[in-house]
């Protein structure tokens, strides 16, 4: 039985997962600084509280050396700027990310890029609220926009055929006309 404390600001990654321990809570939205500062909170709103996860384990490998799993899982709520109608909305987040970790830099690189798995070189402590932090912002949308928002957009994206062209002579005939005025 292990009497360890695991502080997840400063996690040892590899005797994490070597006791296949597992490591659950939730951080004030203010904390996650960058998550924070990315939204559009109404007036007097505290960002979400981020609901996290993270479970270690080390798989034996037959003929090498055992891999590193670090399994992340975090939740909240934020409120972004829908890029459509230009009007703030709220959006469930939700990351559930397995990330292996390798001895080093190098190997990192080359198993990340044969693999479809995301691969980290193992440091000796890891802030867990920054990797929450860090998966949480990949996770935003790209372009944020409501599924339908909840008010026609000012300016409508179908125009109708008679918007679509202006009342212009044909060219063809333009010149067509010139050619059999010169005659």
């Amino acid at each position: 039985m292990k009497h360890r404390v695991t502080d997840p600001l400063r996690l040892d990654v590899l005797a994490f997962a070597s006791d296949g321990d597992e490591l659950a809570g939730e951080w004030p939205g203010a904390d996650l600084e960058r998550l924070a500062e990315g939204q559009t909170l109404p007036q007097d709103a505290l960002p979400s509280a981020v609901r996290w996860r993270l479970q270690g384990q080390r798989l034996p490998v037959a003929g090498g050396e055992a891999e590193i799993w670090l399994h992340v899982q975090a939740g909240t709520r934020v409120w972004l700027t829908c890029q459509r109608c230009m009007q703030p909305y709220e959006l469930d987040l939700a990351v559930d990310r397995r990330l292996r970790f390798v001895r080093d830099e190098a190997q990192a690189e080359t198993l990340d890029a044969e693999s479809e798995d995301d691969v980290l070189a193992l440091p000796r402590w890891l802030d867990a609220r920054e990797l929450v932090e860090d998966e949480m912002l990949l996770a935003l949308p790209l372009v944020p926009r409501h599924e339908l928002c909840p008010q026609p957009l000012p300016m409508s994206a179908e125009v109708s055929a008679e918007e679509a062209v202006p009342d212009r002579p044909n060219p063809f005939a333009v010149l067509q006309s010139l050619k059999s005025g010169r005659k």
